[in-house]
């Protein structure tokens, strides 16, 4: 598959930044074990949950988006517009 190749989830470009933006979020939830392990602050640590909550809200919303674009291409082979939705409201 090629960066314009798409799929339900999106092209490579589309997969490549989802995955970019996981990776970060699975960094950053090292970090908030770290936190935890070394006994910072609750209110720091609560900060960081949550940013790393918002990002992996992102990526959810990045591959819905991606679904929804190829749909609008080609709605014949596209993701099931109903599904699309669904899934997005299950991230609401």
């Amino acid at each position: 598959m090629t960066a314009t190749t798409p799929t339900d989830a999106g092209t490579d470009d589309d997969l490549a930044a989802v995955i970019r933006r996981l990776q970060r979020a699975q960094g950053q939830l090292g970090g908030i074990i770290r936190m935890i392990q070394d006994g910072r602050d609750c209110k720091d640590v609560v900060t960081q949950i949550a940013a790393v909550s918002k990002a992996v809200d992102r990526a959810g919303f990045a591959v819905i988006a991606a679904g929804l674009r190829h749909c609008i291409a080609d709605p014949r082979s596209g993701p099931d517009p109903a599904e699309m939705e669904r899934l997005f409201l299950s991230l609401a």
